[in-house]
């Protein structure tokens, strides 16, 4: 494991992940140029609500990725079958019952949230448009974890990039052009879920027989693998909620707090999502490298990933941060030109300055601790981290306002960080305990 082999697998990775928030960015910034905030608000509770339903099961991406990175370090066939089919079983049962019970979601999120009615309209019609592409997410997912994991850099990153390529071109053209508005947005991204689903497929069907998977089918139902399989989806599934929660009570407060803190607080949440997939790139490289060296069994390796990846972590924070102070306006501008939006939005840009030095090891020692499939410390951090968001929100927003509602997501965020830092013994001794009784 070498500094040349980690960026080589790195740097592909952060193209294709940062690529997914621009999505997002770009949502929001062709949006924000229609002169109404409540349209930026209709997208971003519109993008909370599919947040929460996708990113409950964003588990299927990860733990598929995992494994996938394991066979590969083993070598065995039947694992690389295994690797893949059962996720994909999961994603094609639960993105069905999306689509059949839209209506009871449509409810609940109109429950759930209360911003203005205007607003509710917007992303109501975002929604029922894009429930339709869940199934094809959801496969999506399995698709680019299990091509992660066997290191098939160029076509994970073809796949994703040209992806959000067309959506951003088919945003332009059906909102800017076709003045569809908040119904254009969402076609354009349904329409690349489905493109992104058949070429993933595709690319699939190209590194493995499917026909040879009728041999493996008994294994594939094996109770202790199937065991092991839920017990680290159980723990990413626990983790995902309390960042979906911690999420929704962001956004909720910020709609209580008026439209305009509301759009603000999406835009710089647009931009926090962009640093937090950078580091993504990095966790995605950390987690197949680990993967691998746990499926070999190889202990140096393992270390090497660790340290390379701290060492790394520490350059991106003060590289993000450097740039979030240097180009403030400019960042922002991209994302709206109302006047009282982007002064609400260098009112709390700081916020956005500190985040990558209290994330940016979390996020990286979560990919190496979901390589290694020891995922409780994973759950633990993120309960914890809950527990001391919920007790900052109760008390700082009522003294300081928006700012108290900044000051828990950080304190959430710098609590992920410690808690998995924390655990680093446990996780070298666990793993490789496991490993070598097997």
């Amino acid at each position: 494991m070498t500094h040349k082999a980690y960026l080589s697998l790195a740097i592909p990775l952060i193209l294709s992940t940062v690529t997914q928030p621009l999505l997002g960015a770009v949502d929001t910034a062709i949006i924000g140029r229609l002169d109404n905030s409540a349209y930026i608000g209709g997208v971003a509770i519109g993008a909370v609500i599919f947040n929460t339903i996708y990113w409950l099961f964003g588990f299927l991406r990860v733990s598929t990725s995992s494994f996938s990175a394991q066979s590969y370090g083993s070598q065995k066939a039947s694992d690389t079958y295994y690797a893949y089919f059962r996720p994909l079983m999961i994603a094609g049962i639960v993105g069905l019952v999306f689509v059949l019970f839209q209506g009871i979601l449509a409810k609940g999120a109109v429950l759930i949230y209360n911003p203005d009615s205007e607003v509710i309209e917007y992303a109501m019609t975002y929604f029922r448009i894009l429930i339709w592409g869940a199934p094809c997410v959801l496969i999506g997912y399995v698709n680019i974890g299990w091509l992660m994991g066997r290191k098939h850099v160029k076509e994970t990153l073809f796949l994703q990039i040209s992806a959000n390529v067309l959506n951003i071109v088919l945003d332009a053209v059906f909102v800017l052009h076709f003045k569809m508005g908040i119904a254009g947005v969402a076609y354009a991204t349904l329409i690349s879920q489905a493109y992104s689903f058949l070429l993933g497929s595709v690319m699939i069907s190209k590194k493995i027989d499917l026909l040879k998977a009728k041999a493996y089918w008994e294994g594939m139902v094996d109770r202790q693998a199937i065991k092991d399989m839920m017990r680290v989806n159980r723990d990413l599934m626990i983790r995902t909620t309390c960042l979906l929660i911690m999420t929704n009570m962001f956004m909720n407060k910020g709609s209580e707090l008026g439209t305009d803190i509301l759009a603000a607080n999406a835009v710089l949440f647009q931009i926090q999502y962009i640093i937090s997939y950078i580091f993504d790139g990095l966790s995605n490289a950390s987690s197949i490298y680990t993967g691998k060296s746990v499926g070999e069994g190889n202990q140096g390796a393992f270390k090497a990933v660790m340290e390379i990846s701290s060492f790394y972590t520490i350059i991106f924070c003060f590289l993000l941060s450097g740039v979030s102070v240097a180009f403030q306006s400019g960042i922002i501008g991209l994302f709206t030109n109302i006047e009282s939006v982007i002064m609400l939005c260098k009112t709390y840009f700081i916020w956005i300055v500190i985040f990558p030095y209290v994330i940016g090891i979390g996020m990286v020692y979560y990919g190496i601790y979901t390589g290694s499939t020891f995922t409780g410390p994973v759950r633990n951090s993120l309960i914890i981290a809950l527990g001391i968001f919920v007790l900052t929100y109760m008390f700082a927003i009522p003294k300081w306002g928006n700012h108290g509602l900044w000051l828990a997501f950080i304190l959430f965020s710098l609590t992920r960080s410690v808690v998995l830092v924390a655990y680093k013994n446990k996780l070298f001794q666990k793993t490789f305990l496991v490993v070598c009784t097997e």
